[in-house]
């Protein structure tokens, strides 16, 4: 009996082991969040250091519901794409005021949580065309490429030009270059969270290179940094809605195919809905904290692979992520020339769901396109949803196909052609 016993003990020893060390790996490979959609959230108003702030807590409580209600090894993080949808398509793009973008998140929230509790998302999840769900991907993928470049200084805009090639004998665009070059060999190696080695490489470059801010800030948080209020005085404005309307379309159908690779992996296919609506509440309380919503972040795959299995790995990973905190003095220091090659190897990531999409068939790829193109190329990725989801169905009508388009596309591309009649109308 007593050998039974210390044969348990050991087998919850060496699994308690598999949770911590997943948990461990969660956290160094997704910390570089911090960094990066702090950087982002400055580009909507609020400073590098409480965008750091409001990073952390939304990771935080993110992965503390997923651990303690979904018993899920699942980290939930802000989500690269929807955190430039936010800034740049909502914020800095329309007349909305950053609190006025946090009751946006707030409003697209509820309604995910609503497709999350109800029969509606699995209705979504069968009719929605697969090949515009991985466009949406994709042409977010080519943004962040795109911001990325911008961010190191390897692209500027032109005089004769719309954007140009940066000037190569300036120290950034070096400094940029040299860090993307070490970024895209750690990452092909498979380096453990080689993210986050990388942004600590292209900081210690950028600062023998003498182009970093050293000037470290201390640490000053106030309760207003802790917890935000969204704004609702928009309410009433067409911004308003014709912001909720792509960032619910995102959230829901990103989250959707995200969570059932992930769990395909794990062999917790019934774990779904849980998970599902574990990040749809998720999302909420980023209108509170100050950060665009979470995702189930794709290092998710790196957890799993080292033995996360249980909710466990997603509380340790949390709980790492709140002591983070007191690392936000030397986190400020970070330069962009650091972060940029984050946001172009993620930005390639994501493009390469091109490879889902049937491009031999010219009615599936002329609005994929339109989409991954359109949104770099518009800087909007509401308006680049916008013409591959309005160009779908007519394409489809054209080569005798109307059938084989379900009620709730045509609804939803209905929504996006009254979204650019409102905003040619410029009502």
């Amino acid at each position: 009996m007593s050998k039974q016993n210390n044969s348990l003990s050991q087998d919850q020893k060496g699994k308690w082991r598999s949770e911590l060390t997943a948990g461990l790996i969660g956290y160094f490979t997704t910390v570089y969040i911090v960094m990066v959609n702090g950087a982002m959230l400055s580009e909507a108003g609020l400073t590098l250091e409480s965008g750091m702030i409001a990073t952390i807590l939304a990771s935080f409580a993110g992965c503390i519901l997923m651990g303690l209600f979904a018993k899920l090894p699942l980290i939930l993080i802000p989500g690269m794409g929807i955190n430039a949808l936010f800034v740049f398509s909502i914020v800095e793009s329309t007349s909305l005021s950053f609190h006025e973008g946090l009751a946006v998140i707030l409003v697209a929230s509820v309604l995910f949580i609503f497709v999350a509790l109800t029969p509606l998302g699995a209705i979504l999840k069968e009719t929605i065309p697969e090949s515009l769900k991985h466009a949406i991907t994709v042409g977010i993928g080519f943004f962040l490429i795109l911001i990325g470049l911008e961010k190191s200084g390897l692209i500027v805009s032109g005089k004769e030009t719309i954007i140009t090639i940066g000037d190569f004998s300036s120290p950034e665009v070096i400094v940029g270059l040299l860090t993307l070059f070490i970024a895209v060999f750690l990452f092909m190696k498979n380096i453990p969270a080689n993210f986050l080695v990388t942004i600590i490489a292209g900081t210690i470059i950028a600062y023998i290179a003498g182009v970093m801010n050293t000037a470290q800030q201390s640490v000053d948080i106030h309760m207003n940094e802790l917890l935000f209020f969204p704004s609702f005085s928009a309410l009433n404005e067409p911004d308003f809605w014709l912001s909720v309307f792509p960032l619910t379309i995102v959230l829901i159908f990103e989250n959707m195919g995200i969570l059932h690779g992930q769990l395909h992996m794990l062999n917790r296919q019934n774990s779904y809905n849980r998970a599902f609506q574990v990040t749809a509440f998720s999302s909420l309380m980023c209108a509170f904290f100050g950060t665009s919503p979470t995702v189930s972040t794709a290092e998710n795959a790196a957890v799993i692979a080292s033995g996360g299995k249980t909710g466990k790995t997603a509380v340790i990973t949390g709980l790492l992520f709140l002591a983070t905190l007191f690392m936000i003095p030397w986190i400020t220091m970070i330069p962009d020339t650091a972060i940029s090659p984050v946001l172009i190897i993620v930005g390639v990531l994501m493009a390469q769901n091109l490879r889902n999409i049937p491009l031999h068939d010219l009615s599936e790829a002329l609005p994929v396109l339109f989409i991954a193109v359109m949104i770099p190329f518009t800087y909007s990725i509401a308006d680049g949803m916008a013409f591959g989801f309005i160009t779908y169905p007519i394409v489809k009508t054209a080569v005798g196909k109307r059938s084989s388009l379900s009620g709730s596309l045509l609804i939803i591309s209905a929504l996006f052609l009254f979204y650019f009649v409102i905003k040619i109308a410029g009502i």
